[in-house]
């Protein structure tokens, strides 16, 4: 379809793809931004002894080594199976390397972990990426590499990080904007607009090479995998050819000069060893920064550039038009068209501008502001441009390829060794492209939530991707991700699912049965793994929450014992309601779901009595705590205030009479239980009349008579309460740190509203005290549900001491208007994530340039941690599409 083959609605144009997608007639997913922004650096990349994925692959390596498992570029593309690559590369005539990719520090090359130090926005896309926008702010002056490293090198754990910004390299307007615009005429027809403006007060040049290559499959000595492909360049373009992709040709307008080389591993620079190819990955690279005759003179390789020299005006601006096409399938043997980049590459442009606009115009609500829906849109971008294509045999992985040296035993047998099954080759949303460039199952799930917003099909793929059985382990367990796959993350996928479901309309119902089937394998893992007494109360592990309690909890304890956890226990009763739901939803349709639901109101009767029983819950606190229970049989609560003890909040749903009509066995059996074990009436026998005035009954973790006392706790402001969300950890704990004294060790927890100045679970990992995303968005989710079943009747002080009582909906509205307040400007017109940054705050070319950090300073809402977690930080474009709907 040309730019000229517009829908007759074109408010639905993006919708009608999408449709087109889901029934397999058009696939227009088939191209998207799903090459990654960092490959470097990583576990699949990793074959040293002790796991040191950092050491092993550094940055200074990526230019000159050949990627095994995937890519990684800036601004890119790639199909689905990632068989080519299109991405950028710049140079400003003063950089030792090309910049082909973003730099930043390992995990231990950061005071606080991670940290990447460029600067770059996702500012659109569509759903099938028919229209997308990405921008880069580039230094004209050298980048300071060695710089950035000394200073970070030399910071402690107390300090601030050392930003690009803060290097003087953006003073005087001294930059270059890049701005690459995407527009798909078909599938597999993709327009290019890069846009180059110099920001300065005098002429410069910028080198811009937009860059095509092939994902390197042939040198690993894998049987069959051995045929190579091939690039050919010519004046302007450049003409591809590959066995199952077909013929791409890749055009450029004016007259840039056509390079080549060979995507292969530059071993003699690396290793002093000769290589495949004397024009090797890098050569491109080396030919342009110092003139080396490193490019094949024959125009042929797997790596190619069009290479423009731009000598751009004082605050001035060049453009340049781009065209990337597949123009036959294999055996692709005839001559390569000429691609159109005059009058319909413009038309395709404006018209899929449009159409987002349209689209976008349609989902966000007019209750919306101005600021709110542009917070909503970059959200949702940030999301679209996060899904990368993840390649990852590990078996292949923990074995070596026959064509490399063997790895040693430390990697064969270490890490995710035990997880040889998992085979992935899939386009999967990551929680960050740089500093989290591989699927965490958590993550992913809020990921989803979002999604669903404005792609239902692709986000319901993603929840039953991780239960496929080339993830799930045989034994139940969803992999965590790539650093650890056992580890053990919240089992938040039921509840995703559900969001999900509800989100689509409430018509999926195959969707949902494919998920319980999986689910039940996982929720009985649950139970055989994580139930250590066979007590339901529940240990999991760090269980997300990465160094909020006095010490390692994935890791083992100071002590013999068992740590019983108040989240673990309340992420299973949720579980299990979950499940309970979902099986009420599927009975409709099927009467064997009854049972299922009888089978899992049961079991959150059994986890939820057990969390008073065990102890977790604390009268005279009203709060829930996790319990170190002990051989001898004694047990001590940490009494540490923090999101482990609210979250059992989170387990709650309700039965009405409708349901209870409809599953006679179901009502045959609260029935029972309450007459027979009136023990757990507390959980399951508050009822009351509904809105529509039929009676119902709640299921809670959390009881009435604790419900109000824990939410004093949650919405006091000198403890969880901030303008900006709620803190992960109580403000208490800044005066009142918790301290236990165990195995001989004396172990704290303080209130720290940034970054951890504790190594414990290493990294930027900080618990202590910001303010989270999803466990905000999981609390806010729980006060709506606790608000269905008490409706206008329950009013709750809030703020605590106040003296002001509101619904429970008044509140959830509250919370969630103040963290949408974290992205938009103040009265002063300066936007909290922003901090004390006067050129994010201030600087017209950077105010409205919107982030999405990991996590918020817990007192000023400042941004922190990864700058780029568009996954679970665009949750906040569900909260303004719920509040302002």
């Amino acid at each position: 379809m040309t730019g000229g083959d517009r829908m007759d609605d074109r408010r639905d144009a993006e919708r009608a793809r999408l449709a087109q997608a889901d029934a397999g007639e058009e696939p227009w997913r088939g191209w998207g931004p799903y090459l990654a922004e960092r490959a470097w650096g990583t576990v699949r990349e990793d074959y040293s002894e002790h796991g040191t994925a950092w050491d092993y692959f550094p940055h200074d390596h990526a230019r000159s080594r050949a990627y095994r498992w995937n890519e990684d570029g800036m601004a890119g593309i790639c199909d689905e199976w990632q068989t080519f690559c299109f991405g950028l590369a710049l140079w400003n005539g003063a950089d030792p390397i090309l910049k082909e990719r973003m730099f930043g520090l390992g995990g231990d090359g950061g005071n606080h972990g991670e940290d990447v130090k460029d600067y770059w926005w996702y500012l659109d896309s569509t759903p099938t990426h028919s229209f997308m926008r990405w921008r880069y702010h580039y230094p004209q002056a050298a980048f300071p590499y060695d710089e950035l490293v000394a200073v970070n090198g030399e910071r402690g754990r107390d300090e601030t990080e050392y930003e690009l910004v803060d290097t003087g390299v953006f003073d005087d307007d001294r930059y270059w904007v890049v701005t690459v615009d995407y527009a798909k005429a078909s599938p597999t027809d993709m327009c290019v607009l890069i846009t180059v403006a110099n920001r300065g007060d005098q002429e410069a040049r910028l080198h811009v090479l937009p860059t095509l290559w092939f994902r390197n499959t042939w040198s690993w000595g894998l049987p069959g995998r051995d045929q190579v492909p091939k690039l050919v360049g010519s004046p302007g373009r450049l003409v591809g050819e590959h066995w199952v992709l077909g013929q791409l040709v890749l055009e450029g307008d004016g007259e840039p000069t056509t390079l080549l080389c060979d995507n292969e591993t530059n071993t003699d620079r690396l290793w002093g060893l000769p290589g495949r190819s004397p024009y090797p990955k890098d050569g491109i690279n080396d030919h342009v920064v110092s003139g080396a005759d490193t490019v094949n003179p024959a125009g042929e390789g797997t790596k190619g550039a069009l290479h423009y020299v731009l000598d751009v005006p004082a605050r001035g601006e060049a453009k340049i038009r781009i065209r990337l096409s597949r123009t036959s399938p294999p055996p692709a043997n005839q001559p390569a068209p000429v691609l159109d980049l005059g009058t319909d590459f413009g038309t395709v442009m404006a018209t899929r501008q449009a159409e987002a606009d349209e689209f976008f115009g349609r989902l966000i609500p007019d209750g919306a502001s101005r600021e709110e829906a542009a917070v909503a849109r970059q959200a949702i971008a940030g999301l679209m441009w996060g899904k990368q294509f993840y390649h990852f045999d590990v078996q292949q992985w923990l074995n070596g390829d026959p064509a490399a040296t063997p790895p040693p035993d430390g990697h064969r047998f270490g890490r995710n060794s035990s997880w040889r099954h998992m085979n992935s080759f899939d386009v999967i949303s990551m929680p960050d492209p740089w500093e989290y460039p591989w699927y965490a199952a958590w993550d992913l799930a809020f990921h989803c939530v979002t999604i669903a917003r404005v792609d239902p099909g692709f986000a319901k793929s993603q929840l039953l991707l991780l239960l496929r059985e080339w993830y799930l382990h045989p034994n139940g367990q969803i992999p965590a991700y790539e650093w650890a796959f056992g580890d053990v993350n919240p089992p938040v996928h039921a509840w995703a699912a559900l969001k999900v479901f509800e989100i689509d309309g409430g018509r999926d119902f195959d969707f949902l049965a494919r998920m319980m089937h999986k689910l039940l394998l996982n929720f009985t893992w649950w139970v055989n793994r994580k139930d250590i007494g066979g007590n339901n109360v529940f240990e999991g592990g760090f269980l997300g929450l990465d160094n909020v309690g006095p010490f390692d909890r994935s890791a083992a304890l100071p002590v013999a014992g068992v740590l019983e956890q108040s989240d673990g226990t309340g992420w299973m009763a949720m579980y299990a309601l979950n499940l309970l739901d979902m099986a009420l939803i599927l009975a409709v349709h099927d009467p064997t779901y009854s049972d299922i639901a009888t089978k899992f109101f049961e079991h959150f009767a059994y986890i939820a009595a057990a969390a008073y029983d065990q102890g977790l819950w604390d009268e005279e606190d009203a709060f829930f705590y996790d319990v170190l229970r002990l051989p001898d049989g004694t047990s001590t609560p940490l009494k540490v205030r923090s999101v482990v003890g609210l979250l059992p909040l989170a387990a709650i749903t309700r039965l009405t009479t409708v349901t209870l009509n409809r599953l006679p066995e179901l009502t045959a059996r609260l029935r029972w239980f309450l007459a027979n074990k009136p023990e757990y009436a507390s959980v399951i026998g508050a009822r009351r009349l509904g809105g529509d005035g039929r009676q119902q009954r709640l299921l809670s973790m959390v009881g009435p008579d604790q419900v109000v006392r824990l939410l004093a706790r949650m919405l006091d402001e000198e403890e969880f309460l901030s303008p900006y969300g709620l803190r992960t950890l109580s403000r208490r704990h800044l005066a009142e740190p918790f301290t236990v004294e165990m195995g001989g060790q004396e172990f704290t927890v303080g209130y720290e509203p940034a970054e951890s100045t504790s190594g414990l679970f290493g990294g930027n990992s900080n618990w202590r005290g910001p303010i989270w995303m999803p466990t905000n968005f999981m609390l806010i989710s729980a006060l709506r549900d606790h608000a269905a079943f008490f409706g206008d009747d329950l009013l709750v002080e809030y703020p605590t001491r106040s003296g002001s009582k509101h619904t429970l909906t008044e509140i959830a509205d509250d919370l969630s208007a103040r963290l949408i307040s974290l992205f938009v400007p103040d009265t002063w017109g300066r936007r909290p994530i922003y901090g004390i940054c006067e050129l994010f705050q201030t600087h017209p070319d950077w105010k409205d340039l919107i982030a999405f950090p990991e996590y918020f300073h817990g007192d000023n809402g400042a941004g922190l941690g990864a700058w780029h977690q568009t996954g679970w930080t665009a949750l906040v474009a569900d909260l303004i599409l719920t509040l302002r709907r």
